[in-house]
């Protein structure tokens, strides 16, 4: 895993949104990644729940990082998550009992979501409150990123809408396979071949432009 420039603010924002994000770079969290984003709706729900979390938690293991004995740092993160989670389970409820239903037991289990306890122990807990959220919020918001983009394909694939809106005619006839779990794992593989066709591109533009600046200074 790359390190993240903790001396730039914005490459810590665009460190976890883009660069590493936690799906198409890190592969984590898999779990809710595959298992609820066969509608816009309730990848959106999941990704900004997620977020929520990661950010009021990161911010406040940020500022009592020092406090934190070493031997209990990761109980002490895991009670934390658990009380935002808890918070974040209650807010959805309220906003709406669909989104709710339709994530089920996958809003208590952002507690345990790999990604979520990763940053504490990688960041939060060595770095101050300020680059903290901005880490927070960018994988967060990567996160989410990544479940829209998911949710997206197996939708309009699946159902031939967006948000609930159709976006085809009657004759349209839906891939139903995008909508079951198979569904998950090959809108998952296109997109990760994306993103990896796209890294390889870049970086043999980046080593083809450094070659063409060597030759430039030898000449």
């Amino acid at each position: 895993m790359s390190e993240t420039k903790h001396d730039d603010p914005i490459s810590v924002f665009l460190n976890g949104l883009w660069k590493q994000n936690p799906v198409f770079v890190m592969v984590l969290g898999m779990c809710p990644t595959l298992a609820i984003t066969n509608s816009v709706r309730n990848a959106l729900a999941m990704g900004l729940a997620t977020t929520f979390v990661m950010t009021c938690s990161d911010a406040l293991i940020s500022m009592i990082r020092t406090l934190i004995p070493k031997q209990v740092r990761i109980a002490t993160y895991i009670a934390i998550i658990a009380t935002w989670v808890t918070v974040v389970d209650y807010l959805v409820k309220a906003i709406s009992i669909d989104v709710y239903k339709a994530l089920g037991a996958y809003i208590p289990l952002i507690v345990s979501n790999c990604l979520v306890l990763e940053r504490p122990e990688a960041f939060a807990g060595k770095q101050p409150v300020g680059k903290s959220v901005l880490d927070a919020l960018g994988m967060g918001l990567g996160f989410a990123f990544a479940l829209t983009c998911l949710g997206t394909v197996r939708e309009v694939l699946g159902a031939g809408t967006f948000l609930g809106v159709h976006l085809f005619g009657k004759n349209f006839e839906p891939w139903v396979l995008f909508l079951l779990p198979p569904g998950g794992f090959i809108s998952l593989a296109i997109w990760l071949l994306t993103f990896t066709l796209w890294r390889e591109h870049k970086a043999k533009r980046a080593a083809a432009q450094q070659a063409a600046n060597e030759l430039a200074e030898v000449a």
